[in-house]
């Protein structure tokens, strides 16, 4: 095998963001871009040679090509052993399996997870470490001190590889396997879940279920567990094929983009239960008859039920959520004597919590939950946990919801997003809030008097690690809170995220709609940070 050296110049860009690096996909075609950032990876990793590297991603636009540069750079370098999915196809949290299943170094993961693809839209790569997770603050900083240095990268001089054939080959030192993508996958949730209450639940028609793959990775996983496993009606799972644009949709399971399954169950005859998962598998939308969950319900109701599943029979060690997630599943862990913990945003944050076992369940706002099964968060793995509940309980979602409010109160909960600021004007509203923060504490607007303001800063209770600056948290006396941050997962500009909490104990209150529930808080948000003044915006982009 013969290696070749190319000398690069680096690019000043490539700094990796909450999931890695997102750029539109014309980005990654400039000359040598790919190829710096995948070499800087390998020369910030070190004692890899011969080891275990996983790649796969969820199949948008330029995935293929991609897993032919790395896996000549991977030879290059020294990897031992690769072990790719069937089409370059991987979901996140397969990965992450796949690399704690056969001990792998590490694993590259291609996504931009729920951003549009194909030729003009966007494209994302990062590295997992060991664990499965995605690699800690410490390593991408390393990594990104290394593409401003970068100034030559190592690509082995070998045909492409046949990405479709389950198999394996050699050249030279290397071994490459190309595996089924879903089967380990499957297997670890048939451990986790009653696969038989799931089924027998589906048979006895007690579950109609609705799944939206939205054209995106999660469609072959669903297909063969909830209808080849379990049963459900064929044509259940729909926009089922992966599609390098996702049949030009944008793959954010929400009630805005997955709008086809919500037209199903606010529709005439809806199933027991819908759900969707976006473009790499790792988030998830849940929906009963005529109702939806937000995302901090759905984390706080799976801990509140958590023994009711067979691999957390024996209870939990503790909860996380990231610091934007409402405070509902705070309240469970209170009321059942659990440790709860408020992250940044970004799963890798929940990785050593996992590690340490001080936590068994954890989720974000952002539609993502999971557990200690991987160190990724996992969609189809929440959709599994919801059935297997439904079963067990033989209740409607709305009827597990309205019954989780009665007994802990509820979080009345959205975000406002407004997407593709410009950046400066972005960086002046968040100097804005900043400078206000120390005068907040105190003032008062009606029934809502400042508690505390601030920048959340978190540190990491298993290593000690320090990250500060992840947003600023309003909390009022009445439990109420504001929390601005700016996103980390967009390609263009800046988005801004506006989340609005207020907490409600009063029954006759649980089913009020969200924004007017909030719109005394939404008010003073915009008094705060002047978003739509600044931007001449009439509203968010996006409310979820």
């Amino acid at each position: 095998m013969k290696i070749k050296t190319h000398n690069t110049t680096p690019y000043d860009d490539q700094k990796p963001g909450t999931s890695g690096l997102r750029k539109k996909v014309k980005v990654f075609q400039n000359a040598n871009y790919l190829e710096n950032f995948v070499q800087s990876i390998f020369n910030s990793l070190d004692d890899f040679q011969g080891k275990i590297l996983v790649l796969g991603g969820d199949g948008r636009y330029f995935n293929r090509r991609a897993i032919q540069v790395i896996i000549k750079m991977a030879a290059a370098n020294g990897f031992g052993e690769l072990i790719i999915g069937q089409g370059g196809l991987l979901s996140t949290p397969a990965a992450s399996n796949i690399i704690r299943k056969y001990q792998a170094f590490g694993g590259i993961v291609l996504s931009a997870s729920h951003n549009p693809g194909g030729p003009d839209e966007d494209f994302g790569i990062k590295y997992n470490v060991g664990n499965g997770g995605p690699a800690p603050e410490k390593f991408t900083d390393a990594l990104y001190a290394n593409t401003k240095t970068i100034n030559s990268y190592q690509i082995a001089e070998i045909d492409d590889i046949d990405l479709d054939t389950i198999g394996e080959l050699s050249l030279g030192n290397l071994k490459i396997r190309i595996i089924d993508p879903v089967a380990d996958y499957a297997e670890l949730m048939a451990k986790i879940f009653d696969f038989d209450l799931i089924k027998q639940s589906i048979a006895a028609g007690l579950i109609t279920l609705r799944f939206d793959a939205m054209h995106a990775i999660t469609g072959p996983y669903a297909k063969q567990i909830l209808e080849g496993q379990l049963g459900a009606t064929p044509g259940s799972v729909f926009n089922a094929v992966p599609l390098e644009d996702f049949g030009g949709g944008h793959p954010d399971p929400n009630m805005a983009h997955a709008h086809e399954l919500t037209e199903i169950m606010f529709g005439a005859n809806p199933p027991v239960f819908g759900a969707a998962s976006d473009g790499d598998g790792d988030r998830n939308m849940i929906m009963g008859a005529n109702i939806f969950v937000t995302p901090s319900d759905s984390l706080a109701i799976m801990a509140a039920n958590a023994r009711s599943i067979p691999a957390y029979a024996k209870g939990i060690s503790g909860v996380a959520r990231s610091m934007p997630t409402s405070q509902a599943v705070d309240r469970v862990a209170d009321k059942l004597s659990l440790p709860c913990y408020e992250t940044p945003t970004g799963w890798k944050f929940f990785g050593n919590l996992l590690d340490a076992d001080k936590i068994t369940l954890c989720g974000e706002e952002s539609f993502g939950s999971g557990s200690n099964h991987v160190r990724e968060k996992d969609g189809l793995w929440a959709v599994l946990f919801w059935l297997n509940l439904i079963a067990r309980k033989r209740q409607s979602v709305a009827d597990i919801v309205h019954e989780h409010w009665e007994k802990y109160g509820r979080d009345i909960y959205c975000r406002h997003d407004y997407e593709a600021v410009d950046s400066d004007i972005a960086n002046g509203i968040l100097e804005n809030l900043r400078s206000q923060l120390n005068h907040l504490p105190g003032k008062s607007w009606g029934d809502n008097s400042v508690k505390f303001a601030d920048e959340f800063s978190y540190t990491d209770p298993v290593d000690g690690s320090v990250s500060s600056n992840q947003g600023m948290r309003i909390g009022f006396d009445n439990g109420s809170r504001i929390v601005f941050r700016l996103s980390g997962t967009g390609t263009v500009g800046a988005t801004l995220r506006i989340y609005l909490e207020r907490y409600e104990r009063d029954v006759r209150k649980f089913d009020q709609d969200a924004q007017v529930a909030l719109a005394e808080l939404i008010e003073i948000a915009e008094q705060l940070c002047e978003v739509k003044k600044r931007t001449g915006r009439n509203g968010p982009t996006v409310i979820t």
